[in-house]
């Protein structure tokens, strides 16, 4: 007996789409239902005030304390200062300069970023080497025409970039090399990075900073100067580099024994073998870690305010002493906040792009 073949049926409509989607996940059973109803109503309950005050009643136009007239935000304040929150103290003319600098810092990590740009390797050479010096020339100055800009002058968006750049840029390298000699089989070798990686845990980042910033210029010669947010660079370069070490030393344990043993046996030397075989690996393992230290270093930025450099965090604070301006100290809380945030968040969602990039188990994932 010949049987017609039917065609398939579309699914029901309550399972797929909006519908589908709340029917799964926030209406599948009587306490889920209930639940979601329950935090719904608070939510909304909590969340029409702030809408109400932050957009709907806010002030948006104006140069003045005046145009601030309703009982809403005033984002007038933040767009009547919003320079000095990007730029800090820098002299209005070269803004040019710092702009160039991030555009650039933008473009290489962009072609670094999208998947089908070509000789990324190049890119990252030219990130990691030549760029730093474009930018340390176009951000101090003192050469090619270029008026020097002291750094006590950086500040704003601008100076908490190139902290956490730096930081994150310098951190991770010396972080593998403490990993790696935490697990050397030369003693003298695991000591020492036991020891500076204990030491430097042991210790706030607040401390670290303070100690660069007095104490540290006690011990040089007389007459001897040291640039203060480079003290500060390096005190957040050591401290950061300790926490990556325990990370990295995590990813390392993770790899099972077999892959060690695979590359003796092909005869490969130790430093081939860790780039080659067990790093690449192991990275795959440390993405969330690595991130997590990242994301904790860009907001710990906001601590050099103890040592007299202004960050965005600092320039907020500092704008709500103005008299002027007096009172929307709520305002600058909230924009310096959504400005880590954005930040922060864009680290987060890349590390996720590159978790599943990157992943080569077999199986469904949960």
């Amino acid at each position: 007996m010949k049987y017609d073949e039917q065609p398939t049926l579309p699914a029901p409509a309550n399972t797929i789409g909006a519908v589908g989607w709340m029917r799964k996940h926030l209406f599948n059973g009587p306490y889920n239902s209930i639940a979601t109803l329950v935090l719904g109503y608070f939510l909304i309950s909590w969340m029409i005030p702030i809408f109400q005050w932050s957009i709907f009643d806010a002030d948006w136009i104006g140069e003045t304390r005046d145009a601030c007239s309703g009982d809403g935000a005033c984002w007038v304040f933040i767009g009547a200062r919003l320079n000095q929150f990007l730029y800090g103290f820098y002299p209005e003319a070269e803004y040019w300069r710092l702009n160039l600098a991030f555009i650039l810092l933008m473009f290489a990590i962009a072609w670094l970023v999208l998947p089908k740009t070509p000789r990324k390797g190049w890119m990252a050479i030219f990130l990691l080497v030549i760029f730093p010096v474009i930018a340390f020339f176009l951000l101090y100055g003192d050469a090619f025409g270029l008026e020097r800009v002291e750094t006590h002058m950086w500040g704003g968006l601008s100076l908490t970039l190139v902290l956490a750049v730096v930081g994150i840029v310098a951190s991770l390298p010396l972080g593998i090399l403490l990993a790696l000699g935490r697990q050397s089989d030369m003693p003298i070798v695991r000591s020492v990075c036991v020891i500076f990686i204990e030491i430097w845990r042991g210790v706030p980042l607040i401390t670290v900073l303070f100690m660069a910033s007095v104490m540290l210029p006690l011990f040089f010669p007389e007459g001897m100067s040291f640039d203060k947010l480079l003290r500060a660079l390096i005190g957040i370069t050591l401290f950061q580099s300790a926490y990556m070490a325990e990370v990295i030393r995590g990813g390392l344990q993770a790899i099972p024994k077999g892959q060690y043993e695979a590359a003796d046996a092909l005869g490969l030397g130790y430093w081939q073998k860790m780039i080659l075989i067990i790093m690449p690996q192991a990275l795959k393992l440390m993405i969330p870690g690595i991130v997590n230290t990242f994301i904790a270093l860009f907001k710990d930025t906001s601590l050099v305010l103890i040592i007299g450099l202004f960050d965005i965090l600092g320039v907020g604070k500092a704008a709500n002493q103005d008299p002027n301006w007096i009172g929307f100290s709520t305002e600058s809380y909230l924009f310096v906040a959504l400005m880590f945030w954005v930040f922060c968040f864009s680290m987060s969602r890349y590390s996720m792009h590159l978790e599943r990039k990157l992943h080569t188990g077999h199986g469904n994932r949960a």
